[in-house]
């Protein structure tokens, strides 16, 4: 794969990740659906565009994965949703890519990682972040919302873990999708008495799920093998910039100081966690 492709198609999946957010609080802010049937829509749109995916490389439905991690793939889909509801798409992205870092890193703690000096300031300086968008004040984004985002971004960083040495990722997610739909379909059925249609929050819905989640997570593990894995993690720093950059054009979102600070504070601290990792040994 030539380094042209691999930039073309990291900035392709960097830019789906980032719509994600743009989607679903447009959906939630300015159409009539609820959270529960656009996390449905969203994840049997994923689903059914993943299983194509799969289908038409290797000429039939070969599907992998497994049910807890489409139970974490789930939990991660419908707190997105409803955190949603009330935060911006700026102040959601950061605080889903926060807390999936953190979590993926205090995962590391626990198996008995090391890390450097710089590390540990990199880390206090992004929980610091974080800590200082929750603090009480006219500018914090409502803290119902906060908390379910975090635990979005909980989820989604167990949902990386347990996909961590898949062998085909393309495959694993498309099978996980689609373990998601019964869980989805279930949960509209219990919330049925909140239940509002819209046809366009429907159709960004299917924008969520097939374009920024399904062609976006297939688009992305085709760059991968061409990137060292510092650089990816280090290129996911972008997404909740790109996602605030989108909310102030598409969604007349403002940009506050203290969204500002945090942004910096967390996003600066993850990036030393990440560059100053010291390299495995072969």
């Amino acid at each position: 794969m030539t380094r042209t492709r691999v930039l073309l198609l990291t900035a392709l999946a960097l830019l789906a990740f980032a719509a994600n957010s743009l989607f679903c609080r447009a959906a939630l802010r300015d159409t009539s659906i609820d959270a529960a049937s656009f996390t449905t829509i969203r994840l049997v749109a994923g689903a059914l565009t993943l299983w194509l995916i799969v289908m038409l490389r290797r000429g039939g439905p070969a599907l992998a994965g497994d049910w807890r991690s489409a139970a974490a793939l789930f939990a991660y889909a419908i707190a997105f949703s409803l955190a949603y509801r009330s935060l911006t798409a700026a102040a959601g992205a950061l605080l889903l890519f926060g807390a999936v870092q953190m979590t993926m890193t205090g995962w590391g703690l626990w198996r008995g990682e090391r890390m450097r000096g710089l590390q540990w300031l990199g880390l206090a300086v992004a929980v610091a972040g974080l800590a200082g968008l929750l603090l009480p004040g006219l500018s914090a984004p409502p803290l119902a919302g906060a908390l379910l985002m975090i635990f979005a971004g909980m989820s989604w960083g167990v949902y990386s873990l347990r996909g961590r040495g898949s062998g085909d990722p393309v495959s694993a997610t498309a099978g996980n999708f689609l373990r998601t739909v019964p869980l989805a379909l279930a949960c509209s059925l219990l919330l049925f008495d909140t239940t509002r249609w819209d046809a366009a929050g429907a159709m960004l819905a299917v924008a969520s799920g097939a374009l920024a989640s399904g062609i976006g997570y297939a688009i992305w593990y085709a760059a991968l093998p061409g990137l060292k894995a510092s650089t990816a993690a280090t290129l996911q720093l972008s997404v909740p910039v790109i996602a605030t950059f989108g909310a102030i054009v598409f969604l007349d979102e403002q940009l506050t100081l203290r969204l500002v600070v945090a942004s910096v504070a967390v996003l600066g601290g993850v990036a030393l966690v990440i560059l100053d990792k010291k390299p495995q040994p072969a």
